[in-house]
């Protein structure tokens, strides 16, 4: 298969992927915790870069140290999560950083590292993403119902016996593993544009849970075909290209959330008069 091939199968199962973990992830408020996971992963990139190493295998050993991190450093006194994840995500970049300009002659380039190469996906990473969307389908469709119940009603999910604990530890994987397989195609800076950034849209639109995840799925494979036609055509970084589309995305549903809701304004008033 050619390279844009690959590319584009490596960004539909991505963009599957927002629909599902990307919609998990901003109705459970871990949008921050996927940039800092993406961040974190940086570090075991270039050590396993450094040592002859999968880099992709580095980064997801490194994403895991830092779930187990965060879990650790949020149960700190009068410290919330959010400290915890910025901490962390500031230690992880720059200790990649770090270690990038100790080593001479680094034979991965950090560009790869940071922003991906989208036309530069391999075989290998998709099988990589292929299990991961597989193994989400497989969680939603176990453990769907318990997630929407401890997301939006948590007394009533303890209610129904339902452990928060296991729905928080389901969300951590499932963004850890979705943010880890972005990584070769959209790197550490730019995977939160389309992990979160589709979901974000759709949730703009409509407040009706059924038609979230597909408009985010749609939103995710609009921004990626976007960015993959004017990377080819006019030779822009792909990575950022994506990024921009899907940023657009976003921008463009704010914007028609805000007209509607001014025009809703105005009705009720004159309605009111």
């Amino acid at each position: 298969m050619s390279y844009l091939v690959l590319a584009g199968i490596e960004l539909t199962m991505l963009s599957l992927l927002s629909g599902i973990v990307g919609t998990i992830a901003v109705f459970r408020q871990r949008a921050f915790f996927s940039v800092a996971l993406s961040h974190a992963t940086f570090p075991g990139g270039v050590i396993a870069a450094l040592i002859g190493a999968n880099v992709l295998l580095g980064q997801a050993i490194a994403g895991a140290i830092f779930a187990v991190l965060l879990a650790l450093l949020s149960r700190v006194k009068n410290q919330g999560q959010g400290a915890a994840t910025g901490i962390l995500l500031v230690f992880g970049f720059a200790l990649g950083a770090l270690l990038t300009s100790l080593q001479k002659g680094f034979t991965v380039s950090v560009d790869a590292l940071l922003i991906g190469s989208v036309f530069g996906v391999q075989k290998t990473d998709l099988i990589a993403t292929l299990l991961v969307l597989l193994c989400a389908i497989i969680t939603v469709l176990c453990y769907g119902r318990q997630l929407l119940y401890d997301t939006f009603d948590s007394p009533a999910a303890r209610a129904a016996g339902y452990s928060p604990l296991r729905a928080e530890i389901i969300t951590t994987v499932l963004v850890a593993l979705t943010t880890t397989v972005a990584l070769p195609a959209i790197g550490a800076i730019l995977t939160v544009s389309i992990v979160i950034a589709p979901a974000a849209s759709a949730i703009l639109l409509t407040r009706d849970i059924r038609f979230i995840a597909p408009l985010a799925i749609l939103f995710g494979l609009l921004g990626s075909a976007a960015g993959l036609f004017l990377s080819v055509k006019y030779g822009f970084a792909a990575g950022g290209t994506i990024g921009l589309s899907l940023a657009a995305i976003f921008f463009c549903a704010w914007l028609w959330r805000l007209i509607r809701n001014k025009n809703t304004l105005t009705r009720r008033a004159n309605a009111l008069s």
